[in-house]
């Protein structure tokens, strides 16, 4: 496996990972699925603002993607990054999370970053889980802050000092 940044020929395998993941469960309050345009312009900007998109891959297969971005608007947050991360299901616990937060964790360390936010779908235990073995500590609860299949979603916030 090898965790890179992602490049314009990985646009379609992004988008065949997060899309049904969007589609099809809780992980994430949106519904919207990505589209190569919004994920082209999502990719630039996160990029023209010194952060990064990275894939994890196997041969020709792409196993999963993570990337930050700054966690609110203002210079007050400048230190402050939020990751989203998304894994194949055929890809997990074979250490393509770590693979890909460690590789996230780095880039947003060396670019400044002073914490890491994970906002996680409180249903979400695998990902609860995950983030918490990986030095991340609950921080708060958003009962209800998100709506999805006709129910109610609660949000969980999880930080780790970089």
């Amino acid at each position: 496996m090898i965790v890179r940044p992602a490049t314009d020929a990985d646009s379609a395998a992004i988008l065949g990972l997060w899309n049904p993941q969007i589609r099809d469960t809780t992980i994430t309050f949106s519904s919207e699925e990505k589209t190569a345009e919004s994920l082209a312009e999502m990719i630039a900007t996160r990029r023209q603002a010194g952060q990064e998109f990275f894939v994890a891959v196997e041969g020709a297969a792409l196993l999963g993607l993570a990337t930050y971005r700054q966690f609110r608007l203002g210079n007050g947050y400048a230190h402050s990054m939020e990751h989203t991360i998304v894994i194949g299901p055929d890809a997990w616990g074979r250490g393509v999370g770590r693979a890909l937060m460690t590789a996230v964790e780095d880039h947003a360390r060396a670019a400044g970053g002073h914490t890491m936010v994970a906002a996680v779908t409180g249903e979400n235990t695998r990902a609860l889980s995950f983030h918490r073995a990986l030095g991340y500590v609950d921080v708060g609860l958003l009962p209800e802050q998100g709506r999805k299949f006709d129910r109610w979603l609660d949000l969980v916030f999880l930080q780790k000092i970089l």
